[in-house]
């Protein structure tokens, strides 16, 4: 099931959130500073734990970590990073494509039953919102068809867009609604 609703990710009592993080996922600005703030200083701690896969980067491009929720109402965040829009003609949405694969495969690997995602991409790094949330609709909707294909007494995963402007939720709501 796909939801799509406007408000604050760090309100929201699901299985995991998606932090929309930097390579170094120590927090920034956005809803990743948002996310570091209503958790916490245990996710920055967590965060710091989690190993270098080069230097200076903790999660590269396109991948996902995982660290408890601490005082957030959910669970778990998964941290992923998107890529910075220059044209679309660089890889962006092969890469923002794996983020929410990832993600997704993640939230599935911990026993997840419900995750909610914010705009991957669309504030600083200046994804346009009508592409990525294409990318987003068409990869959640991906992965509860491949779900349901794989197994027919799966419990389906509630998938969450979390949109913080109501010209983002519109978007979204017309992408969900297609067939």
């Amino acid at each position: 099931m796909i939801k799509v609703i406007q408000g604050d990710i760090t309100a929201l009592a699901v299985d995991a959130i998606v932090n929309a993080a930097n390579q170094m996922m120590l927090g920034g600005g956005g809803v990743d500073g948002a996310i570091h703030r209503a958790a916490g200083r245990e996710l920055y701690e967590a965060c710091l734990k989690v190993p270098e896969a080069r230097p200076g980067v903790r999660c590269p491009t396109g991948e996902a970590r995982i660290t408890p929720g601490f005082r957030l109402p959910a669970k778990f965040v998964i941290h992923t990073v998107g890529p910075v829009y220059r044209d679309g003609q660089h890889g962006e949405p092969e890469k923002l494509a794996a983020c929410y694969r990832n993600s997704l495969a993640l939230a599935e690997e911990n026993g997840c039953k419900s995750i909610a995602f914010p705009c991957i991409s669309t504030g600083v790094y200046g994804y346009p919102i009508e592409d990525a949330a294409k990318i987003a609709v068409r990869e959640a909707k991906d992965y509860l068809t491949q779900r349901c294909r794989e197994a027919e007494d799966a419990e389906e995963m509630e998938i969450v867009f979390c949109c913080f402007s109501d010209r983002d939720k519109a978007v979204y709501d017309q992408l969900v609604a297609k067939p």
